[in-house]
């Protein structure tokens, strides 16, 4: 290994991600810039026909961000003030910034051990009379228990809802997440699976009240030019983003196989070890690969960075020791999510990423644990 490989080794190196298909984005950026068009125009109803037929919806609507896609998606399902909403508490704060923008009360939920993703039976035990949803995420690219939290939500009645933030692309029984509950929300953060250029967001469902309430909702509150329903948000994708977004999503397959070729690497340098890493699973995507520490993480961490390489701590605090979420009344001890904020580590991962790159970040860790 070169001194090349084994230094300055990012989270993300978009430039690496973007190589093969670089031309193909330049000229997709001049063909926009060109045509004058910037907002809701054609590259947009091309890219959310594009993303419908891909993940499967009858209709999928872009927004501004992925946060938006949730706001949408939770105004579109009828959820407001008096309303609790169960997700996990162990995510970014978007999930539950969300549910307070729309004046609900989120509900925080413990995780599977295994899987970081939201425990079905802890889920069934937090349920209060004022529950009204479920807002399951699929974290780090792995689907949520989908079919137990289903089970949970028939049984009580409740609305169900996906986070599909870190999830683009990945199926869950052989229908990609996002089409199991009412709705599902993506998220086009350039780190993610589907990454940007900027922010961006999306909404996919098969409803079409809820598709046009989110498509309303996003324009002002508008279904026809200055005529106005109700109050709404300002929170559309820009052409550009869109056409760049098109180019990208034809290779959404190639990309994610890439995570899960760099994820069997990790795995394999890392047997042997005291390091906990992800189980070899069909469905796992790897927007991330974060591994469980015995011991030293922040100290490891810093090692590393001496080194060149990068890494990153998903999540250092769990929501329910969240400042913003100190005034909960419900407030609870979720001790899985407490145990991985302090021990998770996640290291580089991405398209282009190189089997020899993989090898320096893992003897690294291996070396300063």
């Amino acid at each position: 290994m070169n001194q090349k490989s084994m230094n300055k080794i990012p989270m993300v190196d978009v430039p690496a991600w973007h190589r093969p298909i670089q031309e193909k984005l330049e000229e997709k950026a001049v063909q926009v810039l060109r045509s004058g068009h910037f907002i809701m125009g054609e590259e947009v109803a091309a890219f959310e026909q594009e993303t419908a037929d891909y993940l499967g919806a009858k209709y999928a609507i872009s927004c501004a961000s992925g946060t938006d896609a949730l706001v949408l998606s939770l105004h579109a399902a009828g959820i407001g003030p008096g309303d609790e909403v169960l997700t996990t508490g162990f995510t970014f704060f978007a999930t539950v910034e969300a549910i307070m923008q729309v004046g609900a009360t989120p509900v925080l939920v413990d995780i599977d051990s295994e899987t970081f993703n939201i425990d079905p039976v802890e889920l069934e035990r937090s349920i209060t009379s004022r529950c009204r949803a479920v807002l399951a995420v699929h974290l780090f690219g792995l689907p949520a228990a989908i079919d137990e939290i289903q089970a949970v939500c028939d049984r009580h009645g409740l609305i169900f809802l996906e986070d599909c933030a870190q999830s683009f692309g990945a199926s869950y029984k052989a229908r990609k997440t996002g089409n199991y509950g009412l709705l599902g929300t993506f998220s086009f953060f350039p780190s993610k699976n589907l990454g940007g250029f900027g922010d961006g967001g999306l909404v996919i469902t098969s409803d079409l009240q809820a598709a046009e309430t989110v498509r309303m909702l996003r324009n002002h509150g508008s279904a026809c030019q200055y005529y106005h329903e109700c109050s709404g948000y300002n929170s559309r994708l820009d052409e550009i983003q869109a056409g760049l977004l098109r180019i990208k999503l034809q290779y959404i397959d190639a990309f994610n196989n890439d995570r899960k070729k760099v994820a069997q690497w990790y795995r394999e340098f890392l047997q042997d070890t005291e390091v906990l890493y992800p189980e070899d699973r069909d469905e796992h995507i790897y927007h991330q690969f974060t591994v469980v520490l015995p011991s030293g993480r922040d100290m490891i961490k810093k090692r590393l960075e001496g080194k060149g390489i990068a890494s990153a701590i998903y999540y250092p605090l769990p929501l329910n020791k969240q400042r913003a979420l100190s005034n909960l009344e419900n407030e609870c001890e979720l001790p899985v999510c407490e145990q991985l904020a302090e021990h998770c580590l996640s290291l580089p991962i991405y398209p282009g990423m190189i089997k020899e790159q993989v090898e320096s970040v893992a003897h690294a860790l291996i070396k300063v644990m």
